[in-house]
């Protein structure tokens, strides 16, 4: 089972580098982006034989405890078989 999780700042964080990639698309005529958000992502790839609730557990601490700030960041993830 893998577990793709995202991590990017809250909304109330000012994202200096997100609105640096969305002035320059501005400036290279792009159309139709409103907004840009930058983040990371990390895929974990679990052990086998673990049961979904488990693995959703496990992930969640991970992320939590290890991969976000969480003064200034959030994160989602899904799993997959």
């Amino acid at each position: 089972m893998k577990a793709h999780v995202y991590v990017t700042l809250k909304r109330t964080v000012l994202d200096a580098q997100g609105q640096t990639v969305a002035d320059a698309l501005r400036r290279m005529e792009y159309r139709g982006v409103a907004d840009v958000r930058q983040g990371k992502y990390f895929l974990l790839t679990l052990e086998n034989g673990l049961e979904q609730s488990a693995a959703q557990a496990e992930v969640e601490r991970i992320a939590r405890e290890v991969l976000t700030n969480p003064v200034i960041e959030e994160f989602t993830f899904r799993l997959e078989a």
